[in-house]
């Protein structure tokens, strides 16, 4: 197994110094097909705030330009929300558009749960985790994500690849994610 750590260094450095958001690591493992990543971050957010933005998928394009399509689906026959969404992405001049339908199992304020519907996604399997823990006066983020595409992705190249995306697209998306449910908090602690 092919083991990429790493912290997005200068990077990171020059966000964290302007704002409190704060991705401490992306670690990406790639293992005979399948991917996994565990992301770890602390915003300075209340994690109620943070659960209403990571959760509403009519307006998620706020959190990434990567987000083309997204939105509610009708419910699964047994009740249990559902959710579409469309990433685009290119490397170099490779370009790709993923679509994911997913079951969507939440339980608020603090773990959201998504598991992919194979025969309507790029995905053979997909699940994505995230944990919000109150941490001081800010909210300690945990990301974990396991995905095998259906499409063929270099097996050298591949985890490198994700780990350079994540790293610099999750600086930016945790900034947005921060300063959104900095902008929700005074409402929702008026609930």
């Amino acid at each position: 197994m092919r083991t990429l750590r790493g912290i997005a260094g200068v990077a990171l450095a020059v966000a964290a110094a302007a704002i409190a958001a704060d991705l401490d690591s992306v670690v990406v493992h790639y293992d005979d097909g399948r991917y996994s990543l565990d992301a770890d971050a602390y915003l300075a957010a209340p994690r109620e705030a943070i659960f209403v933005v990571l959760t509403d998928y009519d307006r998620l394009g706020r959190i990434s330009s990567a987000y083309k399509e997204y939105r509610f689906l009708d419910p699964a026959p047994d009740g249990t929300p559902m959710i579409f969404t469309r990433m685009e992405g290119c490397v170099l001049i490779f370009c790709k558009s993923l679509g994911r339908t997913e079951y969507l199992y939440m339980t608020a304020p603090g773990h959201i749960r998504s598991v992919v519907v194979p025969e309507q996604s790029d995905f053979h399997h997909s699940i994505s985790e995230w944990h919000l823990e109150p941490d001081g006066d800010g909210t300690r983020v945990l990301y974990h994500l396991e995905m095998e595409p259906k499409f063929w992705v270099p097996p050298i190249i591949g985890p490198w690849i994700l780990q350079r995306r994540l790293a610099r697209g999750g600086v930016a998306a945790v900034n947005r994610i921060e300063l959104l449910a900095q902008q929700l908090a005074p409402e929702i602690a008026k609930r």
